[in-house]
């Protein structure tokens, strides 16, 4: 006789307080946000079939300088991706003993600028009905100095990872990253679940924040696809979940 699975706890007391938020007649935005795409694979394959399948919107944090023709072909068809920019080749500047960066003070804010233009250019030219004018940067980490000049670079948004501070206009957040990247493996199924429950919680103590799963395709273990698979088809189809327009949730529109 087999006892209950990792996380089945967990599973539990999620649905417990989306089924508490639903009886109060409270949705909570969700959203989806995978990074590092540059060309088509197998394993962009399946992350797209399972978007399709759910009837769910996707942003794509897309890395600029490897961005392809087959990737922009293979999106053509896709109605609910958005195209988002994450950095422009995903290349660490920091020195060793830092946290990784490629959007920080390490180099002069004129070269970043230049690149982070090059590489709205580059998205727009490859995906113009799917772009829309969002930085993602790299290892979600970038400076002040930066980030307060990107729109310079014509990227009014932002979106990085945790908490997003209040009042800010196009700067939304993921706050739930389904790999534990101590290990680069799956993040398991009861942590996940753990983490999904504080911030539902949050929402229902009054912060109207998305809630952002944070997925990274390239690097999925069947471990958390499978974890992905069950999430998606909870939140796809609970009444307490609603999946806004990536484009509404950031007030922009996708650049032409």
């Amino acid at each position: 006789m087999t006892g209950p699975a990792d996380g089945d706890e967990a599973s539990a007391r999620f649905l417990r307080v989306l089924d508490d938020a639903a009886s109060r007649s409270t949705q909570i935005a969700f959203w989806w946000r995978d990074d590092d795409a540059e060309t088509a694979t197998p394993a962009l394959d399946r992350l797209l079939r399972l978007a399709r399948r759910n009837k769910l919107p996707l942003a794509l944090a897309i890395i600029p300088k490897g961005a392809d023709a087959p990737l922009a072909a293979r999106l053509a068809d896709e109605p609910a991706v958005t195209v988002l920019q994450h950095g422009w080749q995903h290349m660490r500047h920091s020195p060793e003993g830092e946290k990784k960066m490629e959007l920080g003070d390490h180099r002069p804010l004129a070269a970043v600028l230049d690149e982070l233009s090059a590489g709205r250019e580059r998205l727009q030219a490859l995906f113009p009905r799917r772009f829309l004018p969002v930085l993602v940067p790299p290892w979600n980490r970038i400076s002040a100095t930066v980030r307060e000049a990107r729109g310079q670079a014509g990227l009014p948004g932002l979106s990085t990872y945790g908490p997003a501070p209040r009042d800010t206009p196009h700067w939304i957040n993921t706050h739930v990253d389904l790999i534990d990247w101590t290990s680069r493996g799956p993040l398991s199924r009861s942590v996940a679940y753990a983490l999904l429950c504080r911030e539902v919680e949050r929402r229902r103590s009054g912060d109207r924040e998305p809630i952002g799963l944070l997925t990274h395709h390239l690097i999925h273990q069947e471990r958390t696809w499978d974890f992905l698979e069950e999430l998606l088809d909870i939140l796809a189809r609970h009444p307490a979940a609603s999946w806004p327009r990536i484009a509404d949730l950031f007030a922009l529109s996708p650049s032409r």
